[in-house]
């Protein structure tokens, strides 16, 4: 057997309601596929360009913003990690491996519940699949308590909307099952 660092490929997403453990798990990932030697990349949505800096703004209730809005900037967000240099299609056209903490699947459940599930579709609709998709379903009553120690809640992070960003995530992912 050789010892070169194994070529994986693809594009991988983790989703889950918040406090679900996706950036932790992407974390622990990340540290074994580079202990391993396998090349890879990591992101998250919303991202840490200006973009996602205004959508993080408006998660913290510091700017508000109309849901509609807060659903064109995550597309517009995610339009600038899929394809600005070094993003996610660069990864994918040279061969590697792109993981995204987040993509599309968490617009469709969190903007489907504050515009309407027609409005993110739309948005959202020409954006390319991953290859694979693993959804952490985890008890709201576990993610909540996770995100107790948190120094501030965004506007999301309460139980009533976390029950139903989970069910509304279950009925988006059986659409693309």
């Amino acid at each position: 057997m050789s010892d070169a660092p194994r070529i994986l490929t693809g594009f991988v997403v983790f989703e889950g309601i918040d406090g679900s453990g996706t950036s932790t798990q992407l974390r622990v990932l990340d540290a074994r596929l580079s202990g391993l030697g396998i090349p890879h990349t990591v992101s998250a949505e919303p991202t840490d360009g200006p973009v996602g800096k205004l959508i993080r703004d408006a998660l913290a209730g510091r700017t508000p913003l109309l849901p509609e809005t807060v659903a064109r900037l995550f597309a517009a967000d995610r339009d600038e990690h899929l394809r600005s240099t070094g993003g996610i299609l660069d990864t994918l056209a040279q061969g590697g491996l792109a993981i995204s903490d987040r993509y599309i699947f968490s617009s469709l459940a969190y903007q489907g519940l504050t515009c309407g599930r027609d409005f993110p579709r739309f948005q959202n609709a020409a954006f390319p699949l991953p290859e694979l998709v693993v959804y952490f379903d985890v008890r709201t009553d576990t993610s909540m308590s996770r995100m107790a120690g948190r120094h501030a809640l965004d506007i999301y992070e309460n139980r009533d909307f976390q029950d139903r960003v989970a069910d509304e995530y279950r009925a988006v992912l059986d659409s693309y099952a």
